[in-house]
């Protein structure tokens, strides 16, 4: 029996499944924005390790300093020297958790750079997603590939709201994890020891859950502003940022100027946090426990305590119980569905 050539049998492509289409464009989007998405939260972390072992130099000099000269004081006691076993030894039950409370609000200010630098990431890089390409006339090629413009436009989506954030906390947990070594150094040179002093009372590993459990949180409260960002991107002929921008400030103007809201029986207030804010602030961390707690009127108010419990895992997920972030999460679903319209109409910036 003669068998067939293998070399002479016709081989037919297999499809590309498209969940691996959506994954080199995933792919793509981070190769092409690494530096935003992946070095900026780096970078910023490490900063803020950076001046927290210079006020840690400077705060232990001016310490030695005050013990040489007898100016050091604990409780009214003068302490000879920077002995942490016997400054802490005098702490009672309630001193201990407040001290616990302390550390835990440290380690979120410490390892929150990353998230300041992620909002500024995810602004920036959907308000040139969809414009830059036509700029650079680079879509042409794009277009010309198996690839859907809604495929595109929603790896886009999902790198501004998924990637983007998972890596910030990422780095973010990178960032806590060497404040905290830095900080068992310093105690153990001191006589102190960290497990007692440090992880025994701080809560890393809920600190941990909390930035875990923030990321589907955060990929729905910022769908508005993301959505009307790409709207923009795929809309403007040019200068996105302005109509991104001065489009709902002039909004803002024109009804409070007019008293528009009063129809509804709403302040103008309510335009300006619901629809401004919405529209412009929701890549900023933690908005929607502004929205749901009123923080940026009673930040002063709150003590350590409350300012740690609205940042535990369960305030996190009590954020999707509210109406704002599925509504927002509606607007935003449509903003995008506009988006992916107009990258099919339109090719070249001019």
């Amino acid at each position: 029996m003669n068998a067939p050539d293998i070399d002479t049998v016709p081989r037919t492509a297999a499809p590309v499944h498209p969940t691996h289409k959506f994954k080199l464009l995933l792919q793509r989007e981070f190769w092409e924005h690494k530096g935003g998405f992946l070095w900026s939260p780096l970078i910023a972390g490490g900063i803020s390790l950076l001046l927290t072992a210079m006020m840690i130099v400077f705060g232990l000099v001016a310490a030695h300093r005050a013990a040489a000269n007898g100016d050091f004081q604990f409780d009214g006691i003068t302490v000879n020297g920077l002995d942490l076993a016997q400054l802490t030894s005098k702490m009672d039950a309630g001193d201990m958790a407040e001290f616990a409370r302390g550390i835990d609000l440290t380690l979120f200010l410490s390892s929150s750079w990353p998230f300041i630098v992620l909002a500024f990431v995810v602004f920036f890089y959907c308000l040139g997603a969809l414009y830059d390409e036509r700029k650079d006339r680079s879509v042409l090629f794009w277009k010309s590939l198996p690839v859907s413009d809604a495929q595109t436009v929603l790896s886009k989506v999902a790198s501004a709201v998924v990637v983007a954030p998972v890596l910030a906390v990422i780095a973010s947990l990178a960032t806590m994890l060497a404040f905290m070594v830095m900080l068992s150094i310093v105690v153990l040179f001191h006589g102190g020891n960290p497990w007692t002093l440090l992880w025994g009372p701080a809560s890393p590993l809920t600190i941990a859950a909390s930035s875990l459990v923030w990321i589907p949180v955060y990929a729905l409260w910022a769908l508005p502003t993301v959505g009307w960002l790409l709207l923009c991107s795929a809309w403007s002929r040019s200068k996105p940022f302005l109509w991104a921008l001065m489009v709902p400030l002039f909004a803002g103007i024109f009804v409070s100027w007019f008293d528009l809201m009063e129809l509804f029986k709403l302040d103008s207030s309510w335009f300006w946090s619901n629809v401004v804010g919405r529209l412009l602030l929701g890549t900023v961390p933690a908005m929607d426990l502004v929205y749901r707690n009123g923080m940026a009127e009673h930040a002063g108010n709150q003590d350590i305590q409350g300012i740690v419990d609205s940042l535990s895992p369960a305030s996190q997920l009590a954020s999707l119980a509210t109406p704002q972030i599925w509504i927002g999460a509606v607007v935003g679903a449509l903003m995008i569905y506009g988006a992916i319209q107009l990258r099919r109409r339109r090719e070249l910036a001019d």
